[in-house]
């Protein structure tokens, strides 16, 4: 399936909130990030968003796939993509942020072979307006994960 960059003014917010679901914490970092899309007859069905967050570094946030498409492997080509865009723009490192809850996405990152480096304990009751909850799990703790290019 093809994968294209996003048009400034055709970010599929929709999309994006299905992984980040608080618009105002979407909002701080769209206009910062390179958007991407998965599409497949004509219909995006995935996408992620790209964030520089240091010299050489690189974050891989807001990965999604419409329910209705998720388990056929578009997160792993999305992920393949961001890694290879990433690379040929000069960043050494990317890194992903997942909440401690998020077990299916971690197994995933560790499988694409993303290591975690670190817990930011409290991520999401600090940022987040709402409590979020994974499988009735209330989201606190993000892992920090991170992969040398």
């Amino acid at each position: 399936m093809p994968i294209q960059e996003c048009l400034t003014d055709a970010y599929p917010l929709d999309l994006l909130l299905l992984a980040d679901p608080e618009e105002s914490v979407v909002r701080s970092y769209l206009n910062r990030s390179s958007c991407f899309t998965l599409v497949t007859e004509d219909k995006v069905v995935g996408g992620y968003l790209l964030l520089p967050t240091r010299p050489r570094t690189i974050e891989l946030v807001n990965i999604a796939v419409y329910e209705e498409y998720q388990r056929r492997g578009f997160a792993k080509q999305m992920i393949e993509h961001a890694k290879e865009q990433a690379r040929i723009t000069g960043y050494h490192t990317m890194e992903v942020g997942t909440a401690t809850t998020s077990f299916g996405p971690l197994a995933l990152y560790q499988r694409m072979g993303f290591r975690i480096t670190g817990i930011d304990y409290d991520f999401f009751v600090r940022h987040y307006k709402e409590s979020i909850y994974d499988d009735g799990v209330l989201c606190r703790d993000m892992l920090r994960l991170s992969l040398d290019l």
